[in-house]
Order: structure tokens, then sequence, then C-alpha cells
């Protein structure tokens, strides 16, 4: 979560603002079995896909307050960065 909001960071200059953020990364985050399962399609789909959204978007936008303000873990990588 740290990751992504370094990367809404630059939405001045690419547009991925939290919002966009958590519309591309929520269905992977936050997997829903029931969609695979069942095959939703249209409307359920969506709608499950909008509440993943939302729900990583207000993760996104509390960071600080849901996990504190510890350092990432794990080391530095070549180039910069952190890997956990």
């Amino acid at each position: 979560m740290r990751h992504l909001l370094h990367m809404a960071s630059y939405s001045s200059q690419t547009n991925m603002h939290a919002r966009n953020l958590a519309i591309v990364w929520a269905p992977n985050l936050l997997r829903s079995k029931d969609i695979e399962a069942t095959g939703f399609n249209g409307t359920a789909a969506f709608m499950e896909v909008r509440v993943q959204s939302i729900v990583v978007e207000f993760i996104l936008t509390h960071v600080e307050q849901l996990f504190g303000d510890a350092p990432l873990r794990g080391t530095s990588w070549p180039g910069g960065g952190w890997r956990g």
C-alpha cells in the first residue's frame, strides 16, 4: 500500500491518483472467489469491483492511520526502492 501511495504522489505527471490506482489494483488486491467461481458478469461483477476499489482507495488515503509511520521492511534494491 505504501508503494501505491508513493506512486500516487506522482499523479500530477501520471494522472494515477489514489482513485485510479484503486480501480486498477483492487481486483488483484481484493480478489473475489465469488466472482471467479460463479462467473459473475455485467452488473454484479461491476458492483463487486466497485466495492473493492472503494476499499482500496480508502486504505490508500489512510495508510498512515492504518499502518502507522513505521518504515517499510526489507532491504534496498539496486537503483532505489524497497522489497519486503
